[in-house]
């Protein structure tokens, strides 16, 4: 069962990898608003009405894209189009719609400030707080004071509705399993909902209001925002902690948060979107480092598709051997792809402050615009690193390890080898190593030179294979292959770097190791 759902899991990845995040959530959130808006339209949805929520998403969406366009010209940042619609839709379903005078002023006054806190309130290039989330909370904590009673809308996550729970569940869960946040989302959710069914209970007690679990829980899924929260706000890579222990330590608060508001002074309450920034103000305390810039030195083709660049790290750079980090090029305008894209480091922490990564040159008749700005990259210029993240980790101890990478998926596994041979660490690894034919094989060197038992699945057979290096004689891998290869399996623990279908076909055999721990290229 395990292995037939890892499977399924990996072959979905990779049809979902052919579209940039911000184009998914866009889609997503897009098919929510029509679906909203029929559902409006035919009355199963009371509240707001079909004019009231296309005058509210006129008005969010020219504010916040003239304000996103006016901030990134000052700013000579590239416009992201995708990024103020996906942050209008948000604001959308979190916000009270509608046409009148001030409930536009209120809606203006929102879009304003979540496009400004996307500059204003930044570290290194990401942001601190959900700019959505800032943007309701600060409308409808100020409209809470009696000066302020003129602003005509607030935070009324109108979303949480029966009829939207269903739509919201299912492509929800599509953006999550792209991101692979499912179950970081999931405690959130459970812990949200157990929090509010516990505060029904307590309250009714308090009032004698007879309550069953039934009804509170059909409360707390159906009735509350917490699927649209959890799906589209709190799982927003900009805002979550780099490891996977603290982005559930961030879900377990803001559900605790979200299920029972409190008060203050009895004017507003830390729920919903409130909850969510404390959420990221404790994301961005696991994150905090300080600026990080590499310069890039020099720049080398490994493989006849495989470029290397070499960095010096300018600044507190720290991670851990087998992590990656987003690397922001910006350049004239940029495609849908945008200006940040995610490398597996090569080096190790060791070799600092040298820094390696390595990308494959990719589709040649189409490239991106990132891609033909970071080949156009000389050396000396200066780039951004916006964060290091992974548990992509050799697990603690001295148990076997099984690698198995895919062409350029050998990566993170030269980075955590190479950190072991520069810390005089003794380890029992093998490594399956996967490509094209044999001019693919990266990192030869470097790989024979940790000792490394490695087996080689190539078309083509190798020439001068270094000592403990075996061809597989041309046979493709999969899972009954790699079991007679690799014949000790069930001792090991497996961490597989590739693209989604190799993990698929993997699956059958991989699950028979001690532990399996996954790093699939989803695209961008």
């Amino acid at each position: 069962m395990t292995t037939s759902f890892t499977a399924f899991r990996q072959r979905v990845l990779a049809r979902l990898g052919s579209l940039s995040m911000y184009r998914l959530v866009l889609t997503a959130l897009a098919t929510l608003a029509v679906i909203a808006l029929v559902l409006s339209s035919l009355g199963v949805i009371v509240s707001p009405g079909p004019l009231e929520i296309l005058v509210a998403f006129v008005v969010l969406t020219a504010v916040i894209s003239a304000m996103d366009a006016a901030a990134q010209r000052i700013l000579r940042l590239p416009w992201r189009v995708e990024s103020s619609l996906v942050t209008a839709l948000i604001l959308l379903f979190v916000l009270r719609p509608g046409y009148e005078p001030q409930v536009i002023l209120g809606l203006a006054l929102a879009g304003a400030l979540a496009s400004l806190s996307k500059y204003v309130i930044a570290w290194r290039g990401r942001h601190i707080f959900n700019p959505a989330a800032f943007g309701a909370a600060v409308v409808s904590i100020v409209g809470s004071f009696g000066a302020f009673e003129w602003l005509g809308t607030a935070s009324s996550w109108w979303i949480g509705t029966p009829s939207m729970a269903l739509p919201v569940a299912v492509l929800g869960l599509i953006v999550l399993w792209r991101t692979e946040k499912v179950r970081v989302v999931l405690v959130f959710v459970l812990i949200a909902v157990a929090t509010a069914v516990v505060r029904q209970f307590i309250q009714a007690q308090q009032f004698g209001i007879p309550v069953d679990l039934a009804s509170a829980l059909s409360f707390a899924v159906l009735q509350t925002p917490f699927l649209f929260l959890g799906a589209f706000m709190l799982s927003e890579p900009l805002t979550l902690p780099p490891r996977r222990w603290q982005q559930f330590w961030v879900a377990g608060v803001v559900g605790v948060l979200a299920g029972w508001p409190v008060s203050v002074a009895g004017l507003f309450t830390l729920g919903q979107e409130r909850a969510l920034l404390i959420g990221n103000l404790l994301a961005f305390a696991f994150a905090l480092r300080g600026s990080v810039r590499l310069t890039l030195r020099a720049r080398e083709f490994i493989t006849p598709t495989v470029q290397e660049l070499t960095f010096e790290a300018r600044g507190k750079l720290r991670f851990l051997a087998g992590q990656y980090l987003e690397l922001d090029v910006p350049h004239h305008r940029p495609d849908a792809r945008g200006t940040r894209r995610e490398f597996s480091i090569v080096s190790a922490p060791a070799d600092l402050p040298t820094l390696r990564i390595a990308y494959k040159n990719g589709d040649q008749k189409h490239p991106s615009s990132y891609k033909l700005a970071l080949a156009a990259a000389e050396p000396g210029a200066t780039l951004a690193v916006t964060g290091t993240w992974g548990d992509f980790l050799l697990p603690r101890g001295d148990a076997p390890v099984l690698m198995v990478a895919a062409g350029i998926g050998v990566t993170p596994f030269v980075s955590q080898l190479r950190q072991l041979q520069l810390t005089g660490q003794q380890r029992d690894v093998v490594l399956v190593y996967v490509a094209s034919d044999a001019s693919e094989l990266a990192f030869r060197d470097e790989l024979a030179a940790t000792g490394a038992r490695v087996i080689v699945f190539t078309r083509d057979e190798p020439v001068g294979l270094p000592e403990h290096w075996s061809w597989a004689r041309g046979v493709r891998l999969d899972a009954e292959h790699l079991e007679r290869v690799v014949g000790d399996l069930a001792a090991r623990h497996a961490f597989i770097s590739g693209p989604p279908r190799l993990i698929a076909d993997l699956a059958p055999a991989l699950h028979k190791a001690r532990s399996l721990t996954t790093d699939a290229f989803a695209g961008y």
